[in-house]
């Protein structure tokens, strides 16, 4: 009986051992916004990722002053922000409708739809600042003297 004991402890340092061997060593996985992020990349022409910052990925193209995805906010499982010219050209809300689908999983027809709604309300009869909700998506639309922004997220229950 005595040697019972003395047989389980190296069995259990081993089993221990093992455990965290295999732990350690399979593969990392990759965050979300990350994937999302390359994935926009390799979708659309001339976007390019630039900075990581934890819950931000800052993106740039050419028909956009700025440009970013945000990720795991307090409100939001994941928000795009763009910011353009104070009148938006074609350009810019077909790249904000394309990133939106992609990012969302929605039609791109509804994310430019959506996008171009929002931003079209903005002026003097509805102010500079619209918040609006289409097809589950929150915009938020706002404008400046000098450029105009939009910020779209979906909710964490949605």
């Amino acid at each position: 009986m005595a040697l019972g004991p003395q047989f389980r402890r190296p069995t259990l340092l081993a089993a221990a051992l093992a455990l965290v061997a295999v732990i350690g060593a399979s593969p990392a996985r990759a965050d979300r916004c990350d994937d999302i992020a390359k994935e926009l990349k390799n979708q659309i022409d001339g976007l390019k990722v630039s900075i990581n910052t934890g819950n931000m990925i800052y993106l740039t193209h050419p028909a956009a002053k700025e440009l970013s995805l945000g990720c795991r906010g307090r409100n939001y499982s994941i928000e795009l922000y763009a910011k353009g010219e104070r009148k938006p050209k074609p350009e810019f809300l077909a790249l904000v409708g394309s990133m939106a689908a992609i990012v969302f999983t929605v039609t791109k027809d509804d994310t430019t739809t959506g996008s171009t709604r929002c931003l079209k309300r903005l002026g003097i009869l509805r102010g500079d600042k619209i918040v609006m909700r289409y097809r589950r998506l929150n915009m938020e639309c706002a404008r400046t003297k000098t450029e105009a922004s939009i910020a779209m997220t979906r909710g964490k229950d949605e």
